[in-house]
């Protein structure tokens, strides 16, 4: 089964169920893949749609810190909640031994000794990590492995 069949199937179950939070995200990932294949006038894959999907979570987590500082509560309750129905669409998250992992074989690999060479590993290990890991995460990481 694809992901657009998935969410056309978890779109029906949440209107059975009237899981509205379940029916709006999922309505929302839809939306947006439509729009993108209009735009590009293309059928979108498995892996267009997980970063369409990535790009959400992104912004649900900057709209989380936003919403925390601003002593939003309720808002942050209902972030949290989509966020976790993003995530059931994506790839197991990779744990931060993995990644680190996964950064340090990618530095090696490249011979990189500096943080001037931060680019360079982060193109390479970006398509690695598609995804199964936090973009921010990632760069942490590597600038700790190119700073030591």
């Amino acid at each position: 089964m694809t992901l657009k069949e998935r969410l056309a199937a978890d779109l029906k179950e949440a209107m059975k169920e009237k899981d509205n939070l379940r029916k709006n995200v999922v309505t929302m990932i839809r939306s947006d893949i439509k729009q993108v294949e209009v735009d590009k006038r293309v059928e979108l894959n498995d892996e267009e749609i997980i970063d369409i999907i990535t790009r959400q979570v992104k912004q649900r987590k900057d709209a989380l810190e936003e919403f925390t500082r601003g002593g939003r509560e309720d808002l942050v309750a209902q972030t949290q909640d989509e966020l976790k129905i993003l995530m059931t669409y994506l790839p197991e998250q990779l744990s931060e031994e993995e990644i680190a992992k996964i950064v340090s074989e990618t530095v090696k690999e490249l011979n990189a000794t500096s943080i001037k060479e931060m680019g360079k590993v982060m193109a390479a290990l970006m398509p690695k990590l598609k995804g199964r890991a936090d973009g921010k995460l990632v760069n942490q990481f590597v600038k700790e492995h190119l700073q030591n």
